[in-house]
């Protein structure tokens, strides 16, 4: 069967639901629609929002798979980076002040770290904001923000930062707008490469920087999870179904991350706001009805 219900009336996953999910996280990951508030809206209209606390570990996953995408799209970037971090942790043991201005690597590094800090301020957070995967009428209305969000960026000046002359404040603004995507609803990378272009980075860059940002916060994310995944007892016999989603949310995030590089180069994420507008009207109609008229 691909669909089994639990007494109390939620469905457990199934192959095929761990497709269809690891296919929405691949694709809304990337292309700036949410991938957190369409699970969030698939959860909840399957009926599984009763199981929220064990598929939360499971969403938590599948963006574990997209985290594989960026690494295979941005290697180099990556490699570089980590090289540039030993080397600079080196040059501060050694304090050699050279008068040099830092490689971009180096300073890509310093922006990321920066940029992550708000984070930690939404992980005291976490307990409210998971609440809200099971809202679908607050997930719905942050996606209408999100078509807004995204209606206006392409209306944005180019700009001409990157990693050479972007500054602490660029970063920590472009920070301050992933903390607030963790909101189901709200797109990280839309928000994310919509501030840098407000800050007046290059499309390119902003999205290369919106990408690279991810690393550290879903790693932060699987590492939180996991630890409450082991002191719940994790499901081993659901593990072969967690590793299909990811590896599908993995290949699918792959193609979905060169469309956005593409889009982004030619100034066309605007018209993403309006799949935003129409989703978050439509399951906004549907969770009102849902939620007073049955």
């Amino acid at each position: 069967m691909y669909v089994q219900k639990y007494a109390h009336g939620g469905i457990t996953l199934t192959y095929l639901l761990s497709i269809l999910m690891g296919i929405i996280q691949g694709v809304a990951e990337f292309l700036p629609i949410s991938s957190s508030g369409h699970l969030a809206l698939f959860q909840t209209f399957f009926g599984m929002e009763n199981v929220e606390e064990k598929y939360m570990f499971f969403t938590v996953q599948l963006h574990f798979g997209t985290l594989i995408s960026v690494c295979v799209v941005y290697w180099r970037d990556i490699a570089d980076m980590i090289r540039e971090f030993f080397l600079g942790i080196a040059a501060l043991a050694g304090r050699k002040d050279t008068g040099v201005t830092p490689p971009p690597a180096r300073r890509m590094v310093m922006l990321i770290i920066i940029a992550t800090l708000p984070l930690f301020v939404m992980v005291l957070l976490q307990d409210a904001i998971n609440q809200l995967f099971s809202n679908s009428i607050m997930v719905s209305c942050a996606l209408i923000v999100t078509g807004f969000i995204l209606f206006f960026s392409d209306r944005l000046a180019k700009g001409h930062k990157t990693a050479r002359n972007a500054t602490v404040a660029d970063a920590l603004i472009v920070g301050c707008g992933q903390a607030l995507a963790v909101i189901p609803g709200l797109s990280r990378s839309g928000t994310t490469i919509s501030v840098g272009m407000l800050r007046g980075f290059d499309r390119a860059f902003a999205v290369r920087f919106s990408f690279l940002l991810s690393l550290p916060a879903i790693l932060g994310a699987n590492v939180l999870e996991i630890k409450d995944a082991v002191e719940a007892g994790f499901p081993m016999e659901e593990l072969p179904m967690y590793l299909v989603g990811v590896a599908v949310a993995a290949v699918v995030g792959y193609f979905a991350i060169r469309l956005v590089k593409s889009l982004a180069d030619k100034g066309k994420f605007g018209k993403f706001a309006y799949y935003c507008w129409a989703v978050g009207l439509g399951s906004l109609i549907a969770g009102v009805i849902k939620t007073f008229l049955l």
